[in-house]
């Protein structure tokens, strides 16, 4: 549906409108915006309601004897007299001015026109319905139209019909096309509409028409990352900045050459069965009009082999995420984010880590530990001693037995505790 342009009609330069004055042109621009209707609640309907529920409180039928209640209104419905009964039953299909099951959705079953030329958010397509109109006496001929997209950036053309002009337009006439745009950048954008033609007396005239409009953001991506030993753990949280509730089709996320990433969701309930039917009935993810929130979580491990390489110049770059959504009426969006860093850390020259350590330790009683020593560097290190720090209390609570003194690589010790408390890091 069409919603006529509400921006005016602005010239290029003080010049250029002076130069357009003096011109009688015959043809004119007139710019719609195509869109898709919406529904308009009816506020009456939401107040409409049976008779017959003034009878009973609002928990009767949730109470803590509903058969009372089911006697009362089987009574109600079905009179000791059967020439005075009521046919039918309590339902909400069934009440009595509720005849029409979407009267319960307050919709009237019409759509709305819209009345303005309505927001235009990043990531949408932009339709445009265009009519070029002769108000004049005389017939315009060998029109060449062209119509573009100015930005701060770039420009794209839309529409060119320079190698076959428009034979004529007719007094009274008019042209209609329609132009698309994927709309991928923020802020002004022009959509600049000409015209060359031939007027009544065979004079070749050039009619420029401009049409402003703001592309604004439809929704925010926050992140927040943190780093707990090999994983690195990436939340997201979406914001809808439109006005109108967004329907995710798709989140996500892209991870770069050296990660891989898995999304972490909570556990469902167990009553909840699975199955095909199941998957294709789930409920769509909402995030509601005008502030409206959704979080996801991501698990991202190193697919490295070796720990070091992630090191390398450019390895914080985790990744970035593909958005797409639908409107209340199905219009699609699509946006993609920039690459989302993590946190630097402080990069160690080699990491010591327990490879396996016994599932259960005794006091004063020896126990072997697999531990591994990892080089981060792009140099050979070591020799290395290996030792125990001594404890915050000064008071020595693992003896090392036995284990070499200087090794690289992964090696075996032999531990026993001397008291209760320690704690292997």
């Amino acid at each position: 549906m069409a919603s006529p342009y509400a921006g005016g009609v602005q010239p290029p330069s003080p010049a250029g409108a002076v130069q357009q004055q003096q011109q009688n042109h015959s043809l004119a621009f007139r710019v719609m915006r195509l869109s898709r209707p919406s529904l308009q609640p009816d506020l009456a309907a939401l107040l409409r309601f049976d008779p017959r529920d003034v009878f009973l409180p609002e928990d009767a039928l949730t109470g803590s004897d509903p058969s009372a209640a089911a006697k009362f209104l089987h009574g109600l419905l079905h009179p000791a007299d059967s020439a005075t009964a009521v046919p039918g039953d309590f339902t909400f299909r069934d009440r009595f001015l509720l005849r029409d099951p979407a009267d319960a959705l307050a919709l009237p079953g019409l759509l709305v026109l819209p009345q303005s030329f309505g927001a235009i958010y990043l990531g949408e397509t932009f339709c445009s319905y265009i009519s070029i109109n002769n108000s004049s006496s005389f017939e315009a001929r060998d029109v060449v139209i062209k119509a573009e997209i100015q930005t701060e950036r770039q420009r794209i053309l839309l529409l060119d019909t320079s190698k076959s002009p428009v034979e004529s337009i007719r007094s009274g006439g008019r042209y209609d096309f329609i132009v698309e745009h994927d709309v991928k950048e923020l802020g002004a954008h022009t959509l600049v509409c000409t015209a060359l033609y031939n007027d009544g007396d065979g004079e070749r005239k050039y009619l420029p028409q401009f049409f402003k409009f703001s592309v604004s953001n439809p929704l925010s991506v926050r992140t927040k990352v943190r780093t707990i030993k090999d994983i690195t753990y990436l939340e997201a949280c979406i914001e809808n900045h439109t006005k109108s509730n967004l329907y995710m089709d798709q989140v996500d996320f892209e991870p770069a050459q050296q990660w891989s990433a898995t999304r972490l969701e909570a556990d469902e309930h167990p009553s909840t069965v699975k199955s095909a039917i199941g998957d294709l009935c789930k409920q769509p993810i909402l995030i509601r009009a005008g502030g409206g929130i959704y979080n996801y979580l991501y698990q991202l491990r190193s697919s490295s082999d070796e720990a070091g390489q992630t090191k390398s110049e450019g390895s914080s770059i985790l990744g970035k995420f593909q958005i797409t959504w639908r409107t209340n009426l199905g219009e699609p969006g699509r946006l993609q984010t920039q690459n989302i860093h993590s946190t630097p850390t402080a990069s160690k020259d080699v990491n010591l880590r327990a490879v396996k350590v016994p599932p259960i330790i005794y006091v004063e009683r020896a126990f072997m530990v697999n531990l591994c020593l990892t080089n981060q560097t792009d140099k050979t290190v070591g020799p290395f001693e290996v030792f125990l720090a001594p404890s915050m209390s000064g008071e020595d609570r693992a003896v090392l037995v036995n284990g070499p003194q200087k090794l690289v690589g992964t090696f075996t010790c032999m531990l026993f505790y001397a008291c209760r408390g320690m704690r292997l890091d």
